[in-house]
């Protein structure tokens, strides 16, 4: 039964338009709901809402949803719509009554953004992890090779010395910066939107909403609770910010090594087992999952231009409007979480090649104009000399 049913039909074709993939979405978020589930329960209990028995049924019943969820046999079908509702079905038809009361003092649009805050702080703490292994490859590289010499770029034109150490110690250093960030949403958004219903509170009942959020470990609930709907259009987008500079970071990465395993560059060998072969060209060793990381960063923009663009021009409150956020927020934590993995992986199979990183000697240009300007020589005429030296 759905959550909102009032004893007539809906057509099938609305039905199936509104759902939309909500229904398949939802199966990452059964356990987290269970947890907020659990949580508003014990609320309810100290509130005098639901008995002993009827709360120990109930968490009963969500630690056996979860274990099915866990098992893969925890089913959301299309009617049922989310996984709020699947729950809830599920709760009814083992407990009757009790089932039927967890419900009380809460609405689907506080019980989805909960959801959603505890899928958030899992997922961006799994991030801040895969950070951490991405930058300790990066480190553990620079450690082997990173006293051999390379050419820096700019312009794509060779400009002056560096070494393999300092050009990977650049991704190490984003990555880290990356972990700040992440590190920053997850005190964002550590405010309970539980309890805030509808949007606008919960009248009569003394529910502590402050009560169940330190029980699902948040620092508060949030107090305004039409701020806590508007929390779905600028904390999702946040969050995604966030994957777009992990993907820029990536990207820049990918590119460079695109570049530098060229055998026209041949500064890094790539592992043969991280390349893929052409079907008709049997030479060749392509970088695909290179070009694939590249090109998840255009993709991961776009997820979130999806997302800022879904949330402007909506009134205050709910508004149906969020549901197709959901699958942005998803698929961009998706790949960046996949992409560091594979990078940190890339990273420690890389080979430099010092011969072919050898420096010419125009690289040097730059440091003899200032062994000039040490012996006294003013540096524009010290640039110009160089200039004509190496003209």
């Amino acid at each position: 039964m759905k959550l909102w049913a009032k004893g007539y039909d809906l057509d099938k074709d609305i039905e199936s338009f509104t759902v939309g993939d909500d229904y398949i979405l939802d199966r990452r978020l059964v356990r987290h709901d269970c947890a907020a589930s659990l949580a508003h329960a014990k609320a309810l209990r100290k509130a005098g809402l639901l008995t002993a028995k009827e709360l120990a049924n109930i968490a009963a019943g969500l630690k056996a949803i979860a274990a099915l969820d866990a098992a893969g046999k925890f089913k959301i079908k299309r009617e049922d719509e989310d996984c709020h509702t699947a729950i809830e079905n599920w709760l009814t038809a083992k407990y009757g009554e009790a089932g039927k009361k967890v419900h009380t003092g809460r609405s689907r649009n506080d019980q989805v953004l909960t959801a959603l805050r505890l899928y958030e702080r899992e997922t961006l703490g799994e991030l801040k992890a895969r950070l951490a292994a991405f930058s300790a490859a990066c480190k553990k590289l620079a450690a082997k090779q990173g006293r051999i010499p390379m050419p820096g770029y700019t312009h794509t034109r060779r400009a002056m010395p560096t070494t393999a150490g300092t050009w990977i110690g650049c991704f190490a250093a984003a990555a880290a910066d990356d972990a700040r960030h992440a590190e920053f949403l997850l005190k964002l958004i550590d405010q309970s939107p539980l309890g805030s219903a509808a949007g606008f509170g919960v009248p009569v009942l003394n529910i502590d909403k402050g009560y169940s959020a330190r029980l699902m470990g948040f620092s508060k609930a949030i107090e305004n609770p039409i701020y806590a709907q508007f929390t779905r259009s600028k904390f999702e987008p946040a969050v995604m910010h966030l994957c777009s500079q992990v993907m820029l970071t990536l990207n820049k990465l990918a590119t460079d090594l695109v570049l530098f395993s060229m055998p026209e560059f041949g500064f890094v060998t790539l592992p043969e087992k991280f390349c893929t072969g052409s079907s008709i060209m049997p030479q060749k060793k392509n970088p695909d999952v290179l070009e694939l990381v590249r090109g998840k960063y255009h993709a991961v923009i776009g997820e979130e231009l999806k997302a800022l663009s879904l949330a402007g021009n909506l009134p205050s409150g709910y508004n149906r409007d969020a549901q197709l956020g959901k699958g942005p927020l998803f698929a961009a934590l998706d790949a960046a979480l996949a992409s560091l993995g594979i990078m940190a992986k890339v990273t420690e199979g890389l080979k430099f090649n010092k011969e072919k990183c050898a420096l010419a000697p125009e690289l040097f240009a730059t440091e003899e104009a200032y062994k000039l300007v040490k012996a006294g020589l003013p540096f524009r005429d010290a640039y110009r000399q160089l200039a004509e030296k190496f003209r």
